[in-house]
């Protein structure tokens, strides 16, 4: 028999399903002020998404007419929406790389087609991928922003396994809108936040890497700053 929580994370997990816009303004964003009223005295204050970035490097393949014609298809079908060709900014010789040079793809996803891949993602793709333990919390960078890779296109519905000649992965970045005030400005509260909203959304982040020796805030604080100095110590001795 299942127990009220597990009645109310089942409940939870609906409501996203149905629309995590519509659950976040209605359901996650006032329980954060409610619970947390000094962290988020502002209500623009309180985390939200703000794009996801999906990218594909292709290299020299991308010269390939046919080839990046259908990821440019794989891509559409994948996002909802047609990528943007990405082309070097200058000339490598070593690597063959002529100035604005297509060298892969790219999508921004805003709006309801970012709410939509983001549903897709978190409930359908990650379950997909064998022997899946969820995502580190070493990949949130010091915006507070989130960035993973994936290493194949099979996992997501859309894409035929008959259609794919070679496997192919993408990098994903999902920016969030960060509006803390001064004093809640500094890399540990911007990516506090972003953990935060993402353990409201059922993101599957792996709880058992860097952070599970700390108990308190506090301690990563102290450990942040420790290896600060350690680094401006090691740097004054070069």
């Amino acid at each position: 028999m299942l127990n009220q929580h597990s009645l109310e994370e089942i409940a939870d997990i609906h409501n996203l399903l149905g629309d995590i816009k519509k659950e976040y303004n209605e359901g996650i964003k006032p329980i954060l002020i409610k619970n947390s009223p000094k962290l988020f005295q502002n209500p623009h204050t309180v985390p939200k998404l703000k794009k996801i970035q999906i990218n594909r490097g292709l290299g020299l393949a991308a010269q390939n007419t046919n080839l990046l014609k259908k990821n440019i298809e794989e891509f559409e079908r994948i996002t909802g929406q047609k990528p943007v060709i990405t082309r070097a900014k200058k000339a490598i010789a070593g690597f063959k790389i002529r100035e604005n040079m297509e060298l892969g793809l790219s999508v921004t996803l805003r709006g309801q087609k970012m709410y939509t891949f983001l549903t897709k993602l978190i409930f359908f793709t990650f379950a997909q991928i064998r022997d899946f333990r969820g995502l580190s919390l070493r990949s949130f960078d010091k915006a507070g922003n989130y960035t993973f890779g994936l290493k194949e296109q099979l996992i997501f519905p859309e894409v035929e396994y008959d259609e794919v000649e070679q496997t192919q992965g993408f990098t994903i970045n999902i920016v969030l809108e960060n509006s803390s005030p001064h004093y809640r400005s500094k890399s540990i509260d911007k990516i506090l936040n972003g953990m935060i909203l993402f353990k409201f959304l059922r993101f599957p982040l792996n709880d058992c890497g860097y952070y599970e020796k700390y108990s308190s805030i506090p301690e990563i604080n102290r450990a942040w700053d420790k290896k600060k100095h350690l680094k401006r110590k090691r740097w004054s001795q070069e």
